[in-house]
């Protein structure tokens, strides 16, 4: 990409009206945000709602471009992600009563490293997993289908919005309501959350994912509810609270060897082939070009190793390089000196980062699903293993890396999105930086304010905050539950990825309360019966695939939309409470 091209970028798509807008935006949803992560122990996805936001605010300002629209609503979501990679970490410090321990200006230090580390690694990793992979991006391929269908109106702008307004009146009924339930089928299995889980969303996300990911999912899920906890109790080899520890141990292992199987097959495998094609090169005395020396193969198979190397890590130029390289750095210095966790485990922190980032990207693209507190907690067990550090320490560990994989998965999308309708990959990057870092500063008022109050003993347990996943990493400080089914899910993860099988899903469903798995699950039945009928009656492949993802994103949309205005009211109602 020239520099023509990126300034024309910059002229077309990012503009002083859609950065005013992201702006405002950005506050209210990443203080909406917080609030719903804190108050509901969930996180609905913005995005749609966001795109459908900034569309109609800049028409209404005499904007039509649904490139400035998209990276209009990109502003505004950033700093959603943000918000939740720390309220999902962070108030487990008060949680285990250790308020007086974390400043302010400790968590604003960690909003800030995990924003910059999150930004890096999307710039490095963009053209691997949007341009190169096949992976779906539910909810950047959602946004993208919402943006495209308010231009194209007609029957499929009915079919998007009427499947959006269903889902919407669901959700309304769900949960404002009280006429559905949030579960059905539920049944009494010790250790397992069985039942289907009344989510117009989760079922969408079945659906557009479906098949091979689906399936290994829902295997994962399958092994750990009904393979360990519930055989395992049964043979009497371990009881129900033993089976929960060794099913969250090789869950979070499967995933981490799935990111580190990324690493070692698709960036250091082939790095080192090209130092060793460039030592024989230098060897013999040949002149090596960077791909091996000129008396090598020059085919296409020759030269794939060195390139896939380079399309993974993926720089938009070399000014950029620099500008991350700087910004990984700033990030290190940050977590060294602001947070006191010293230069080797700062160094841990910027490469594990990268890995887990792999990881939400993977997670994210496959399935819809970004367990950023998962991730923090796997770098948080690593760096206990070996450095001395204070449990408030770990803590804003997990909070960097939480901060950076919940970004990372909500830039990801945002990218698919943008390849999608055509957007400067470099301008909506540049729109990531503005939202996320204005939403660091927002989420950390927002906690703070609420812990000045409520008072920090109001989150966890039964207080007027359940913030479940602060709480479940306030549990793992102690410890991983089961060393060695943790190390047994990181071989396996390795090498099931090079073998070319999705362990990231696998360890997923593992993880994953197994309503969930369940119900994303029915969504690929749903799919296959949908593509069945169509089929039979010789409707077009090309026309069935599309009808087929443009309900979905509009069902997956409008509980998004709804779950948003939900929040909305929530902080409202809180701060008037």
């Amino acid at each position: 990409m020239g520099k023509a091209t990126g300034r024309a970028g910059l002229r077309g798509q990012l503009s002083a009206a859609g950065i005013g807008i992201g702006c405002v935006g950005c506050v209210i949803i990443t203080a909406s945000s917080a609030y719903t992560a804190l108050k509901m122990g969930a996180l609905p996805w913005p995005t749609i709602f966001t795109s459908i936001t900034a569309l109609v605010l800049l028409r209404a300002v005499g904007r039509t471009s649904l490139n400035e629209a998209n990276i209009t609503q990109v502003i505004m979501s950033a700093g959603s992600m943000v918000a939740g990679g720390l309220a999902f970490t962070v108030p487990g410090i008060w949680i285990l009563g250790l308020d007086n321990r974390a400043s302010w200006p400790e968590m604003l230090a960690v909003a800030l490293a995990g924003t910059l580390l999150g930004l890096v690694c999307t710039a490095l990793i963009r053209k691997h997993f949007v341009d190169d992979s096949d992976l779906e991006y539910p909810i950047g391929t959602a946004a993208a289908e919402t943006l495209l269908a308010s231009r194209a109106g007609g029957a499929m702008g009915r079919k998007l919005f009427g499947s959006m307004a269903a889902a919407g009146v669901w959700t309304v009924a769900r949960d404002v309501l009280g006429w559905i339930p949030s579960m059905v089928g539920q049944l009494a299995i010790p250790g397992v959350a069985m039942g289907v889980q009344m989510s117009p969303m989760r079922l969408a996300i079945g659906f557009l994912v479906g098949g091979r990911s689906i399936a290994f999912w829902f295997a994962g899920a399958l092994i750990g509810a009904f393979g360990i906890t519930v055989g395992g109790t049964a043979l009497g080899l371990w009881d129900t609270a033993g089976a929960r520890g060794i099913v969250s141990s090789l869950g979070m292992g499967l995933m981490m060897g799935s990111g580190a199987g990324v690493v070692l097959k698709d960036v250091a495998l082939p790095a080192l082939r090209s130092l060793r094609r460039r030592a024989v090169a230098g060897a013999a005395g040949e002149k090596d070009d960077g791909y091996g020396s000129q008396s090598v193969d020059r085919s296409p198979a020759a030269s794939v190793a060195p390139r896939r190397a380079s399309r993974f890590l993926d720089a938009f130029s070399h000014f950029d390089a620099g500008l991350l390289a700087l910004m990984a750095a700033a990030a290190a210095l940050i977590a060294c000196f602001a947070l006191g966790l010293g230069p080797v485990v700062s160094a841990v922190i910027v490469l594990l980062s990268f890995v887990t980032a792999v990881m939400s990207a993977q997670s994210v693209g496959q399935s819809g699903i970004d367990p950023m507190e998962i991730f923090g907690l796997i770098v948080l067990l690593a760096v206990a293993a070996f450095a001395d550090v204070t449990q408030v320490q770990l803590f804003f560990v997990a909070g960097v890396i939480a901060v950076a994989c919940g970004l990372a998965g909500d830039v990801m999308s945002d990218f698919k999105t943008g390849q999608i309708i055509g957007t400067d990959p470099r301008t909506l990057w540049l729109g990531q930086v503005v939202g996320a870092l204005l939403g660091a500063v927002v989420a950390v008022a927002v906690l703070v304010a609420l812990a000045a109050a409520y008072g920090t003993d109001a989150f966890g347990g039964d207080g007027a905050f359940v913030a479940a996943q602060a709480e479940v990493v306030a549990t793992m400080v102690a410890g991983v539950p089961s060393v060695p089914a943790f190390a047994l899910g990181l071989a396996a993860g390795a090498v099931l990825y090079c073998a070319g099988i999705p362990a990231m899903m696998l360890g997923l469903g593992v993880y994953l309360p197994f309503y969930m798995s369940l119900s994303a699950a029915l969504g690929a039945v749903a799919r296959k019966v949908y593509d069945a009928v169509c089929r039979s009656r010789g409707t077009d492949p090309t026309a069935a695939e599309e009808n087929g993802c443009v309900v979905a994103s509009g069902i997956l949309g409008g509980e998004s939309i709804i779950g948003v205005l939900v929040a909305f009211a929530s902080v409202a109602a809180g701060l008037m409470g």
